[in-house]
């Protein structure tokens, strides 16, 4: 439908609701009953840009019919006339993060055996948690204590949708008058609803988010090619999917990195999406700029934490911390970039919070006019529903807010018109008894908190008491002397509070309690306000992360003993000059201010020390979201680490302080066709897509052994193919063979003229097949996990009779027994220096390994495969001087020039020459050494890691631990709600990591 055609439904819509269902029969006399009201003296907030200070605002039936400032003009004649005395009147708030009205389904119980088909049928596609044919509409019920819990905090219009699974199927636009469905549905198919979350499928695919991401993008595909004409299948789900792409799409994500991986999606599939975010979007603003989504904001601001036991404080990250204080900032912070939002009162754990989180918000920069429009007109727009509401203007449904005063400062909502029917809020009777008193002349008593909930604290050597308070009646019952206890009975006389106060002894005497000041609402937030500056934001924001971005400099390392790995072998008293990037100069006695001018150039002595390139890591699982597995299928090749890198992954800063400045991201071993992997730079406080080593070739994950056939997966993991050896090999041949035909499927298509194209329908384009086709076509390479002799030499049979070489063999524990073998086929090997005998697959293995290999010329590495042993990889190299008698040149190698050639990137790292990469690490001794530390490493001629700033960030780091926490204090001390601190922990992923479950303890 287009835009024209959408105002017009709306308008007719809108139209219609004074007549009220017109399809259903009158059962007695007709209510012809059409109220108008008109509002006098009041103060209307027609929009955010618009404000009439003394106006006149009228409704009839569920319209605007007038809102000026014409005080002269009288309302209409027969109007009920309400006189406002200066109160405000605002439009009513609407939310598009909502699932009013529908029961969202929970996942159920854990069940023994797995699950890998959908049990949805009826013609849905595969996958249950792709469920597009979802409407909302059809299983939506007007619910009356949740539109309450909405009103009291001023909604008036929700967009409602199932939240559950990855594609969600359509939302709806209602009010929230206590109503018929048929009366409140204001648009019945309003949006389009997707996140990366699965939901309550136990279907074992997708099972991480690499997994999700790679599902997504194949149904934008498997979508395209469903409306080819000519297609056979029926598929209910892809259906639906296409129906729904004209729709406002909303993305809901789970933290700031997920917004660059649907901006991937985005610009690839061409779709504008609204995100739903998490409230850390502040930590990537730019990136929110260049994408253009608009931003649906939660308030979800952190509460401060516990930190008055000492082991409390020190269990707290200061990851933690930072977003404590500056999650508050989000709002204004994307507001004073332009970036278009709109606000949700979701993810609070108490909606009744909502109004002070908006206040708190604007004491911590977000503008009263940006709150406004973020709650009214911003949302509106965003589902095309702004000629319907979002301002007070003639024609819109009377969906207003009468407030006593300013709601974004300490005004209280009295009423909450909706579709012109009022909801009474806070009762014009009510008594607030809140405020500052003064009690026999020296004690103070306070009473504040909200008005439906009191409390209070009388002042006396700072003791506090509890109070309970009827509509009539205030009550207040207290211990402070240790006679007994003290009750008072009170009422609100003048402004006073006057009463009885009945003594422990059963006596009772007069009681006055006299009035100061005003209860502030924002009393308890102003203490947590900019009182105290708030501290810089850090990329990323967390320990180490960097204040501005590191800058590339002239360097020249001079008299150094420099491991070229090149023609120049370890060359003593050598100088290493760099420069934007990339080293320019290897040579002795340099004269940097020939090269570069005096003065435009650091000067770095490097005397009785060693200057290396970076380590290079073959194998690594460090930086990954949510899952190095996805292992619910015998084939995952469609699945990419690059889409799931985590950035602010503090093993990535650790790993810089041992040297490395490059790794392989790899999937795990759940099956024999695994996903295809990242190489990433170490480039600490960089986003994710930004650490991707450019230009780089594909690589990808295969598997044999023990984990792709699950043997260690449980008694109930019988079900997937394959369970055996036998089987393995057969799913190597199956998918090549798919993949051959896969590629003569196009090749045919493509060959076609183009009139006999436009009569036969394009192949569907496959992911997985995409992915195995550029195996075959040498356009992505095999790392294998791999130990035993009979699988490896299996494997590369099958790779001969397909017409492909294996890449690498990682783990390689016999790699001794067949040597020769892989160097005639062309393969690699990515080893361990010594383990051996953590499983039965390795008790062959010997740590003579990688030297073997090297000697009979195959290009062998180190790796790591583990978090901690990837810092001190230096060492592992060494080990293969002892054991295999390398020297100490070809030892070095192991864990930088040949991983560098089995990655395929040897041209640009690995080494110490000129045109080459400055990545480049120095060190204090010998790097074979285990008194070996690293003082500086850099990637791209940028120092992310120098011992001596260390020690500066480590003292940082401190200095702000010690400030926040004693800032939590305070807000304690101040009366802020804390929240428990509980233990963290991190995920470190090996290759069998299933994520969902608790490691199994094997590394590999």
């Amino acid at each position: 439908m287009n835009t024209k055609h959408f105002i017009l439904a709306l308008i007719l819509l809108c139209s219609t609701k004074v007549f009220s269902q017109e399809t259903f029969p009158i059962n007695g006399v007709k209510n012809n009953f059409n109220a108008t009201h008109a509002f006098i003296n009041a103060k209307i907030v027609v929009s955010p840009q618009k404000t009439i200070d003394n106006g006149i605002f009228v409704i009839q039936g569920d319209k605007i019919l007038r809102a000026d400032g014409d005080t002269a003009t009288p309302p209409l004649e027969g109007a009920i006339i309400h006189d406002l005395k200066g109160n405000f009147i605002y439009p009513s708030f609407i939310d598009l993060n909502s699932s009013y009205g529908i029961d969202v389904k929970k996942r159920s119980e854990w069940s023994p055996n797995p699950q890998y088909k959908s049990n949805t049928g009826s013609g849905a596609g595969w996958n249950q948690a792709i469920s597009p044919e979802t409407k909302s509409k059809n299983i939506f019920s007007a619910n009356s204590n949740q539109a309450s819990d909405y009103r009291s905090v001023g909604f008036g219009t929700v967009l409602s949708h199932h939240a559950d699974g990855i594609a969600r199927g359509t939302g709806l636009l209602t009010s929230l008058a206590d109503d018929t469905e048929n009366n409140t549905v204001l648009i019945s198919e309003a949006s389009a609803h997707y996140s990366l979350n699965k939901g309550s499928s136990r279907q074992k695919n997708p099972s991480s988010l690499m997994g999700v991401i790679a599902l997504l993008n194949q149904t934008y595909l498997d979508g395209e090619w469903y409306n080819q004409n000519g297609i056979k299948e029926y598929n209910r789900s892809l259906e639906a999917w296409n129906a729904t792409q004209d729709l406002p799409q909303f993305f809901e994500i789970n933290d700031k990195l997920d917004l660059e991986r649907i901006w991937k999606i985005a610009d690839e599939f061409e779709i504008d999406y609204i995100v739903v975010g998490n409230g850390d979007e502040y930590q990537r603003i730019e990136m929110l700029q260049e994408s253009g989504f608009p931003v649906i904001l939660p308030l979800n601001f952190p509460m401060a934490y516990d930190v008055t036991h000492p082991d409390a404080a020190n269990m707290l990250s200061l990851q933690k911390m930072k977003h404590w204080e500056l999650a508050p900032t989000n709002p204004g912070a994307l507001f004073q970039k332009d970036i278009f939002v709109a606000i949700t009162s979701a993810d609070l754990e108490k909606r009744s919070q909502f109004i002070d989180q908006i206040r708190k918000a604007i004491q911590f920069g977000l503008s009263e006019q940006d709150a406004l429009a973020a709650l009214t007109t911003n949302p509106a727009e965003l589902v095309q529903a702004n000629e319907l509401l979002g301002t007070l203007e003639k024609g819109k449904l009377a969906n207003f807010l009468i407030c006593s005063d300013n709601i974004f400062q300490n005004g209280k909502i009295m009423s909450n018109w909706i579709q012109g029917k009022k909801y009474t809020i806070t009762p014009q009777n009510r008594i607030d008894p809140r405020g500052t008193y003064l009690v026999n002349e020296k004690d103070t008593l306070v009473v504040f908190g909200s008005l439906q909930n009191p409390k209070s604290k009388l002042i006396i050597d700072t003791l506090s008491i509890k109070m309970k308070m009827s509509q009539e009646k205030l009550h207040f019952n207290f211990n402070y002397d240790k006679k007994g206890i003290y009750s008072i009975q009170a009422t609100l006389n003048q402004n006073n509070l006057i009463g009885e106060q009945y003594l422990p002894n059963g006596q009772s005497e007069k009681w006055l309690a006299k009035f100061l000041n005003e209860y502030n609402e924002d009393q308890n937030q102003q203490k947590e306000k900019k009182s105290e500056d708030l501290g810089n934001l850090w990329f990323p924001n967390m320990a180490y992360g960097w204040e501005k971005e590191i800058e590339q400099q002239n360097i020249v390392f001079t008299n150094a003993t420099v491991w070229t790995n090149d023609k120049l072998g370890i060359a003593k008293n050598t100088d290493v000059a760099i420069s934007e990037g990339k080293i320019i100069a290897v040579e002795q006695n340099m004269d940097a201010n020939k090269l570069f001018g005096e003065g435009n150039f650091i000067s770095i002595d490097a005397s009785n020390k060693h200057l290396t390139s970076g380590i290079i890591d073959e194998h690594s699982h460090i930086a990954i979201s949510k899952g190095v597995n996805e292992g619910s299928q015998a084939s995952s090749a469609e699945v990419s680490i690059q889409n799931v890198v985590n950035s602010d992954d503090i093993n990535i800063y650790r790993q810089l302080s041992g040297g490395v400045t490059t790794a392989q991201l790899l999937h795990g071993s759940a099956n024999p066709i695994g996903g295809q992997s990242a190489l990433i730079k170490l480039r600490w406080g960089n986003s994710p897509q930004n650490m991707l080593f450019e230009n780089a070739d594909g690589f990808i994950k295969f598997a044999l052994g023990e984990n792709v056939k699950q043997s260690n997966w449980g008694d109930y993991e019988r079900i997937r193919f394959p369970q055996t050896r036998m089987g393995v090999e057969q799913v190597f041949y199956d998918y090549f063979l798919r993949a051959k035909e896969y590629q003569k499927s196009w090749s045919d298509y493509n060959n076609l003229s183009g009139s006999e194209r436009r009569n036969q329908p394009a192949p569907r384009e496959d992911l997985e097949m995409n992915a195995l086709s550029e195996i075959l076509n040498s356009e992505r390479f095999i790392t294998c996990h791999s130990y035993v002799q009979s699988e490896i030499n299996m494997l590369m049979h099958v790779a001969d009779s397909m017409g492909f070489t294996l890449n690498t063999f990682t783990h390689i524990l016999e790699g001794y027994k067949l040597a020769d073998k892989m160097k005639k086929h062309g393969a690699g090997a990515s080893t361990f220096s010594d383990w051996w005998a953590y499983k039965f697959e390795v008790n062959d293995a010997i740590p003579y390994n990688a030297a073997i290999l090297t000697q009979m010329g195959v290009v062998t590495a180190i790796n790591s495969d583990d978090a901690e042993m990837a810092r001190r990889l230096n060492q592992e190299a060494a080990k293969t001087v002892k054991y295999g008698g390398l020297s100490q040149e070809e030892a070095w190698k192991t864990v930088t020039l040949n991983p560098a050639k089995l990655l395929h990137i040897d041209h640009r790292v690995g080494s110490i020459a000129e045109g080459k990469d400055a990545d480049i690490v120095l060190w204090d001794n010998n790097p074979l050494s285990v008194y070996a530390k690293v003082q500086q490493t850099y990637v791209d001629g940028r120092c992310y890691f120098d011992i001596e700033k260390d020690q500066t960030l480590q003292l940082r780091n401190h200095n702000e631990r010690t400030r926040l926490i004693q800032k939590m204090l305070r807000a304690k001390e101040n009366g802020v709600p804390t929240q428990e601190v509980k233990e963290e922990y991190q995920r470190l992923y090996h290759c069998n990591s299933i994520e969902g479950e608790k490691d199994q303890g094997c590394h590999h």
